[in-house]
């Protein structure tokens, strides 16, 4: 899809048994304990920090929920995998846009956000800006305000000079090539930072954390925990598991939640 900003975003969809129903007219609902022929939520993935819908945990959502019937929808940001642009231009705010668009666009009715690292802010800036398109939010290893909060407070006052004045910094990255760190990334995350105001989460909202992640501290799925307002909110913690979040036992965590939340909808 082309959104309004002209960037080019790939994306896959699955067409479950909403978008089944809508095509040939025949119900293709089913009763599984929420309701005579109720139509089940849609899910939507939204992937980290230089990741895209390639990885691991998206691809294994897209296959579980094909095989359960369920509408599902991954994508890459602009700047991030298939998508166009360059990652260096990009900023939480226009990956949050970009997340929008394609769920305004591509989507029908309340979704579950599953947002893994910083999908796990996006999926708040979400939240926050269309709620009515939120079922339930899962944050795996979520880091809302990463860049102010980790970044920006990791910066010694040299780097933080830069930053500033030479726009851009670039540093050793465990995940490959430098990672470069832009003022404009700075700057833009400091307008869509989630923690410091009040969040309305709608819907139910569960957390993911593995108590060996070296990149996202469980303290931040605590302080999330604590701040959002919302009437059904969990944190579930790993133990052993890092921020890939991947193994088996944690890809088929992350379907139970999805199951779970659904569940709690209708309870």
């Amino acid at each position: 899809m082309t959104n309004s900003t002209g960037r080019r975003i790939a994306y896959h969809r699955v067409r479950g048994e909403r978008e089944a129903q809508r095509d040939d007219g025949r119900d293709h609902r089913r009763d599984d304990g929420r309701g005579a022929g109720a139509v089940l939520p849609g899910i939507v993935f939204l992937g980290g920090f230089r990741s895209d819908m390639t990885g691991t945990k998206a691809v294994d959502l897209d296959a579980r929920a094909r095989a359960a019937g369920r509408d599902f929808l991954r994508l890459d940001y602009s700047g991030h995998g298939a998508s166009s642009g360059q990652f260096e231009d990009g900023a939480i705010g226009d990956w949050a846009d970009d997340a929008a668009e394609a769920i305004a666009t591509l989507t029908e009715g309340p979704q579950i956000i599953v947002g893994s690292s910083m999908g796990g802010w996006i999926a708040c800036l979400i939240a926050r800006r269309m709620p009515e398109r939120v079922a339930g939010l899962i944050g795996i290893a979520a880091a809302p305000d990463f860049t102010e909060d980790s970044m920006w407070a990791a910066f010694d006052a040299a780097q933080r000079r830069t930053v500033m004045e030479e726009g851009h910094i670039a540093l050793p990255s465990a995940y490959g090539e430098p990672l470069v760190i832009t003022r404009r990334l700075i700057e833009d995350g400091r307008r869509n930072l989630v923690l410091r105001d009040p969040l309305v989460i709608p819907g139910p909202m569960h957390l993911l954390h593995g108590t060996a992640d070296a990149d996202v501290a469980v303290e931040r799925g605590l302080l999330l925990l604590d701040h959002a307002d919302c009437a059904d909110a969990r944190l579930t913690l790993v133990k052993g598991a890092d921020h890939r979040f991947s193994g088996p036992e944690e890809l088929a965590l992350i379907w139970r939640t999805v199951e779970e939340v659904t569940a709690r909808l209708s309870a």
